[in-house]
């Protein structure tokens, strides 16, 4: 089993919009905090966030908010 399997990605972010499931709440949420991230910072470069860190932190943020989500249901 793949890392990814193991995560609860919060199912469908936009449920009953398309045919399609498309992108997951968990990517929703993760491409919404990285787009934060790059707006609030005018100084963006490549030495002080590696892709691979941002996108890390980026996700970590969006299974802290399903992990919360969870819990007020």
């Amino acid at each position: 089993m793949s890392e990814s399997e193991n995560i609860d990605d919060g199912g469908p972010a936009f449920p009953g919009t398309y045919c399609l499931p498309g992108i997951s709440l968990r990517d929703w949420f993760a491409g919404q905090a990285m787009c934060g991230y790059l707006a609030g910072d005018t100084t963006y470069d490549d030495e002080m966030w590696k892709n691979s860190d941002l996108v890390d932190c980026a996700y970590s943020l969006a299974d802290a908010m399903l992990k919360k989500r969870g819990r007020n249901k």
